[in-house]
C-alpha cells in the first residue's frame, strides 16, 4: 500500500520545536562512557532510549553487557526490507573544561553567521545524528500509524570507550539482530550543501618498531663511527619505505588493492574538490601520495603508510653528543580493498628485519588491526538512499569514501554478514571530540527529513 511521504515531511516541519525539546533532554543527561565516575548517567540516557522508543509503539529494552547496556528495539512492518539502524548514545568527556562558552550538558539553540547552531557535548557525535532517525521514524508512526520497514534498533553506549562490550554483543544475539541492509548514523555530509553515503571504509594496522644497538648511550666522540647507531639504522628503514613516486614498497603490498570504477571516479569528479584548499588550510601546497593519483582518491581510495612518532636519543633542551642505545617509530597503515592486515604486519615485519645490521636487533608492538569495509553498492537500496538524499538538499549526492576507519560497518559484515549505509549530516566544524561541539539546526532538520525520504525509497526496493 502506496503511503504519503509529502504528510510525512510537513509533520518533521511542524514537530521540529517539540522535537528539538526531546533532543535536548537527551543532550542534558551526561553520558560520558569512559569515566566511571558518570556510570549511573550513561544508565540513565540508556533509559531514556528505552522510554522514547517505547512511545512509537516499539519493543524496547536496555540490555546489559559487561559494560554499559545496548538500546535494542524492534517494530516497523510485517514485510518488505529489515533494516538494523545502529547509533551511539555516549559521549566523550569534556576537559578542558574553561575552553567552553558555556556548561557542556546545557544545551543551548545559538545564531551564528553561519545559520542556528545546537551547541553541547554530543550536539553532532551522536545524539544530534542518532536522533534524526528516531524523529523521522515518529513522523512516520504518527502519520501513517506504522513504519514503511521493517526495523531493529542498535544504540550502543560504548563507542566513545572503544567498544569492549559491542563484539560479545554481536556474537551472542547474531539471530536476533539478523538484517538485510544495516544504516549508521555518525558520518557527515560532503560539505554543506552535498550529502553522501559513505560506502569505502580505510582498515587500520599499527606497528611500533624498536630497533636496539649498543648495550648503553655511548659518547658519540668515544663511539661514533665504530659503532652502529640504532637511529641512523631506523631512518634508513623509514626512508626505504616509499619510492620517488610515493608508492609503499613492502613487497605484495598492492596485491589486494582495486582501481575505482569509471562511475565512481565521475562522481567524484563532479564533487569539485579543491586540493589547494584542503592543503592551504594546513599550510601545505602539493599532494604527497602516489604520482598521478587525485587527492580524494589518496584519501579514500588507496593504502597508505605513515610514521606517526619517532623516539631516539637526547631530545630535550641544548645539545648532547650521546649515540643512543635504541631507537623507536610508530608506523600506522590504512588499507583499502581486500588487504588483509596481519598478511600485510608479516611482510612489514619482513621488510625491517631484512635492513637491520648484525649489532642491532629489532623488537616489534602491535597496534590492533582491521580490514577495510567496503559496500555492495550495487545492492539497489544504495541507489535509491542516493536519489532519496539528492531530493532534500540543494546538490545531489555522492557515494564517497572515508580516509578514517569505523570499525562497526566491518563487524556488521563479518559478524552479521551485512552491508552498511554510513549516512550522516556532521559537518567538518562540528567540533566533535572537542570543547563547544555544534551541530547546525538545518542538519537536524534536514537529516530527519532524509531518514524519511530513505525509509520510503528502501521500503520500494
Amino acid at each position: 500500500m502506496p503511503h504519503d511521504l509529502d504528510a510525512v515531511l510537513n509533520q518533521i516541519d511542524q514537530d521540529l520545536p517539540d522535537s528539538l525539546d526531546r533532543l535536548f533532554a537527551l543532550l542534558r543527561i551526561p553520558s560520558i562512557s569512559t569515566d566511571p565516575a558518570h556510570d549511573g548517567d550513561v544508565a540513565r540516557a540508556a533509559d531514556w532510549l528505552v522510554q522514547d522508543l517505547e512511545s512509537l509503539g516499539l519493543s524496547a529494552k536496555a540490555d546489559q553487557t559487561a559494560g554499559h547496556p545496548m538500546v535494542v528495539a524492534q517494530g516497523g512492518a510485517a514485510e518488505g526490507p529489515h533494516l538494523l539502524f545502529y547509533g551511539h548514545y555516549d559521549v566523550q568527556p569534556v576537559d578542558p573544561l574553561d575552553l567552553w562558552d558555556r556548561p557542556p550538558f546545557e544545551p543551548e539553540m545559538q545564531d551564528t553567521p553561519n545559520g542556528k547552531v545546537i551547541r553541547a557535548r554530543g550536539a553532532s557525535d551522536d545524539k544530534g545524528q542518532m536522533m534524526t532517525f528516531i524523529e523521522a521514524c515518529r513522523a512516520w508512526i504518527k502519520v501513517h500509524g506504522s513504519l514503511p520497514v521493517r526495523l531493529t534498533f542498535c544504540l550502543e553506549g560504548e563507542e566513545e570507550s572503544g567498544s569492549p562490550s559491542l563484539v560479545p554483543y554481536l556474537e551472542a544475539n547474531r539471530d536476533a539482530l539478523q538484517a538485510d541492509l544495516a544504516l549508521i548514523c555518525d558520518t557527515g555530509l560532503f560539505d554543506a550543501q552535498t550529502p553522501a553515503v559513505t560506502t569505502m571504509l580505510r582498515g587500520l594496522l599499527g606497528e611500533e618498531i624498536i630497533i636496539h644497538g649498543p648495550a648503553r648511550d655511548l659518547h658519540s666522540g668515544s663511539f661514533g663511527g665504530a659503532a652502529m647507531n640504532p637511529a641512523r639504522v631506523l631512518a634508513r628503514i623509514l626512508a626505504d619505505l616509499h619510492d620517488d613516486q610515493g608508492r609503499i614498497t613492502v613487497p605484495g603490498f598492492y596485491d589486494d588493492v582495486p582501481e575505482i570504477s569509471d562511475e565512481l571516479r565521475a562522481q567524484w569528479d563532479g564533487l569539485g574538490f579543491d586540493a589547494d584548499a584542503f592543503l592551504g588550510a594546513v599550510g601545505l601546497k602539493h599532494p604527497a601520495g602516489e604520482t598521478g593519483r587525485t587527492a580524494l582518491e589518496m584519501i579514500w581510495a588507496r593504502p597508505t603508510c605513515e610514521i606517526n612518532g619517532m623516539i631516539s636519543g637526547y631530545t630535550g633542551a641544548g645539545f648532547k653528543t650521546v649515540l643512543p642505545a635504541r631507537a623507536s617509530a610508530k608506523v600506522s597503515f590504512r588499507l583499502v580493498g581486500q588487504q588483509d592486515p596481519h598478511k600485510l604486519r608479516v611482510a612489514f615485519r619482513d621488510f625491517v628485519q631484512a635492513r637491520v645490521p648484525d649489532d642491532c636487533r629489532v623488537e616489534f608492538l602491535e597496534h590492533g588491526a582491521s580490514p577495510a569495509s567496503v559496500m555492495e553498492t550495487g545492492h539497489p537500496a544504495f541507489e535509491a538512499a542516493r536519489a532519496a538524499l539528492s531530493q532534500e538538499w540543494p546538490k545531489p549526492a555522492a557515494f564517497v569514501g572515508a580516509g578514517g576507519s569505523i570499525p562497526i560497518a566491518g563487524y556488521f559484515k563479518s559478524i552479521l554478514g551485512m552491508d552498511s549505509m554510513l549516512i550522516g549530516f556532521s559537518k567538518d566544524d562540528d567540533q566533535i571530540h572537542s570543547p563547544n561541539e555544534k551541530y547546525d539546526l538545518d542538519s537536524y532538520h534536514r537529516g530527519i527529513r532524509s531518514w524519511a525520504r530513505i525509509l520510503d525509497a528502501v521500503a520500494k526496493v
